[in-house]
């Protein structure tokens, strides 16, 4: 099994099988099935046909596994697409260090630019967006810093990874020049939103022609909604990225603040996964790149 982290937990089958048994008894005589890894913070299985047990593989996913479970019921009801709301929430046991959940199994594949309609991707996921920022708020916490906070939260990170950044990839004074911008640009004076935070690909699934369903909520929380505009410059299709951005219906400060939101991974994740995921490197190269362009 390949490890992207320095502080990852290996997850056995076998552990999660005596964990299921333990905690969940009538669930034990499912069938578990190893899934392959689609992200960088999850190991999944297969539980059954109908379920799907997420076991965080380091420290930080694992500290929003109880919010998940808390929260995620709470607002699925109202939004128009299903989300995984846990069913049940997991403790540590049999040497695994972290909370876990089990979530429905939601069938669907991954978009492509090949497989899904381009529009119909931008307009779907702009309206789930705009019906994000509609949840009531429920009195959730509102985060302080990361993702949906102010920029200011991630100042440092943001200097820190543009430093150790390959020169010869990327150009720092103008990776600074970016983040410079969405530092100054106006902050959100509409209240805390709720919203989902990593709004690529790898989180949507389709099914029928049509978006089917918005998965992993590990990045939600309620905050800034420029956070959602991170899709700009992620996996949607660059034709229609100027429509999903009328789809969401943010304005200019926003779209400045949501280049600082999409900056801030992309910038550490070409370093961090350099060596462990040159795919994931090259992705956060990618919209490293395209985020430089977009302010020229």
């Amino acid at each position: 099994m390949t490890r992207m982290h320095d502080d990852e937990t290996t997850i056995t089958d076998e552990t999660v099988r005596r964990l299921v048994a333990d905690q969940l008894p009538q669930w034990s005589t499912l069938l578990l099935r190893r899934l392959p890894p689609t992200g960088t913070d999850n190991q999944l299985f297969r539980l059954g046909d109908e379920l799907l047990v997420r076991m965080p593989r380091v420290p930080g996913p694992a500290e929003g596994v109880a919010f998940e479970h808390t929260w995620l019921p709470r607002i699925a009801p109202h939004l128009p697409l299903p989300i995984p709301a846990p069913v049940a929430l997991g403790e540590p046991g049999h040497g695994y260090p972290f909370a876990w959940t089990v979530v429905p199994w939601i069938e669907g594949s991954t978009p492509t630019p090949e497989t899904f309609d381009p529009e119909l991707w931008a307009t779907s996921l702009g309206a789930f967006v705009r019906a994000c920022r509609e949840v009531p708020g429920m009195d959730a916490p509102v985060v302080d810093q990361g993702r949906g906070a102010p920029l200011e939260s991630m100042d440092d990170w943001v200097r820190q990874w543009a430093a150790r950044a390959d020169p010869a990839e990327v150009s720092h004074e103008a990776v600074l020049a970016v983040w410079e911008d969405a530092l100054a640009a106006p902050a959100w004076d509409g209240g805390p939103c709720w919203f989902h935070g990593d709004l690529h690909q790898g989180n949507l699934l389709v099914r029928d022609g049509r978006l089917a369903a918005v998965i992993d909520w590990g990045c939600a929380g309620r905050g800034d909604p420029a956070i959602e505009l991170n899709a700009m410059w992620g996996d949607l299709p660059r034709s229609v990225a100027d429509l999903y951005r009328t789809s969401v219906g943010l304005d200019e400060a926003a779209y400045r603040r949501g280049r600082g939101f999409a900056l801030a991974p992309s910038i550490s994740g070409f370093t961090y996964y350099r060596d462990t995921s040159p795919r994931m490197s090259q992705l956060g190269l990618r919209t490293v790149r395209q985020l430089v362009a977009s302010l020229g």
